[in-house]
């Protein structure tokens, strides 16, 4: 399976082992060693596919003087390049073309789709038009990386923390796509969410083990943020849990001396009537993370009966900076919401004697009209 090939001896044996690091900070090995309470936990997340509505697809017009290029593409620049080597035209006479995306998330900034449209077109003599099926635009994506995460983090005798270790064994984005962008070591993509934690723990190491898997990796909606979030947040609860503190009380506490995550994180508490009554068999959850220049806090209500989760509702807080236009921010909440539920409800591309299992929504579903939880926005003023 796609776990298997990650979550193999030599990975665990690596997640043992020290990684390059990407953040340090006092002396996390000294204070885990004489904290008053040490909790570890493991955690896995697969290969995912991007699964764009619009699947792949391209057209190409190749003639001896020029070539012309429609495409739904994030990355104009290399696709004119690419044209250019595969005709061997000058890429002043590569026109491209951008039409809308029908979803992006990082998978148009791919060439493959441009590529077998240019050959094709090259070989014919003709305008050919390419467009993959959804079993091709599943089983011939490049992943989300599946990563495999040991963490680490110590109690004082107050229960608040005071050490914090993060390790994180996966392949890399930037040594397939900018290898030059791989500096002393470190994929950044790899470990942003993670390296930047934002809570005042006076110890705190994050190192990464670069492991292959001969799986092909691509960037994926909020790349290393999508999976580093829900690791460190999810973490941040089992402390919280351990040292008997109020999950939202313990980050307004860690948070004080960062303004805008505090401020998405009260203002969704408060929204949220968090610490108020809730129906029979419900609960919440909390978590606050900051991506890209955006500060985001989200609650979500949910219910588990017979081990399916869920979702009645989130509450989001943004603080994007300026907004222009309301909507879209709005508009780009819910979406993300939809698509991080997706992730952690259903997804996962596993692969099978080297081939991808999942070809299409029903084995590879995102979430349904009827799962949709209901949705509220505040942005933030700035």
């Amino acid at each position: 399976t796609g776990k298997s090939i990650l979550l193999d001896t030599l990975c665990t044996d690596l997640a043992r082992s020290p990684g390059v690091v990407a953040r340090h900070e006092g002396d996390a090995a000294a204070a885990l060693a004489s904290a008053a309470r040490r909790i570890e936990a493991g955690y896995e997340v697969p290969y995912l596919a991007h699964a764009t509505m619009e699947p792949m697809n391209c057209t190409a017009h190749v003639r001896r003087d020029g070539c012309d290029i429609w495409a739904p593409t994030q990355f104009q620049t290399a696709s004119q390049g690419k044209a250019a080597e595969i005709t061997g035209l000058r890429p002043e006479t590569v026109q491209v073309h951008t039409t809308m995306l029908g979803g992006g998330f990082g998978r148009r900034a791919e060439l493959d789709f441009i590529t077998d449209a240019v050959e094709t077109s090259k070989a014919e003599g003709a305008p050919v038009k390419v467009i993959y099926s959804r079993e091709d635009d599943v089983q011939h994506d490049f992943y989300r990386p599946a990563t495999y995460n040991v963490l680490a983090a110590g109690l004082g005798p107050d229960g608040y923390p005071v050490a914090w270790t993060h390790r994180i064994v996966g392949p890399s984005i930037l040594a397939r796509m900018f290898p030059r962008s791989v500096r002393n070591g470190i994929d950044n993509s790899s470990v942003e969410g993670a390296a930047n934690l934002p809570y005042d723990i006076p110890n705190i190491q994050v190192d990464w083990v670069h492991r292959e898997t001969g799986v092909p990796v691509g960037f994926w909606r909020s790349v290393g943020n999508s999976q580093n979030a829900f690791i460190k947040e999810s973490f941040f609860d089992e402390l919280a849990a351990a040292g008997g503190k109020d999950p939202y009380e313990l980050r307004r506490r860690l948070l004080a001396s960062q303004p805008r995550l505090l401020g998405v994180l009260e203002l969704a508490a408060t929204q949220a009537g968090w610490g108020g009554p809730l129906p029979v068999g419900r609960a919440r959850g909390i978590a606050v993370h900051e991506s890209f220049g955006s500060f985001v806090a989200e609650v979500a209500e949910i219910s588990v009966a017979n081990g399916t989760v869920t979702v009645h509702r989130v509450v989001c807080a943004v603080d994007c900076g300026q907004v222009v236009n309301p909507d879209t921010v709005e508009a780009q909440m819910e979406s993300a919401i939809v698509y991080g539920l997706s992730a952690a409800l259903h997804g996962e591309i596993t692969i099978d004697r080297g081939r991808v299992v999942q070809g299409n929504f029903d084995t590879y579903p995102p979430l349904r009209m009827s799962e949709m939880p209901r949705v509220e926005v505040h942005i933030v003023p700035s």
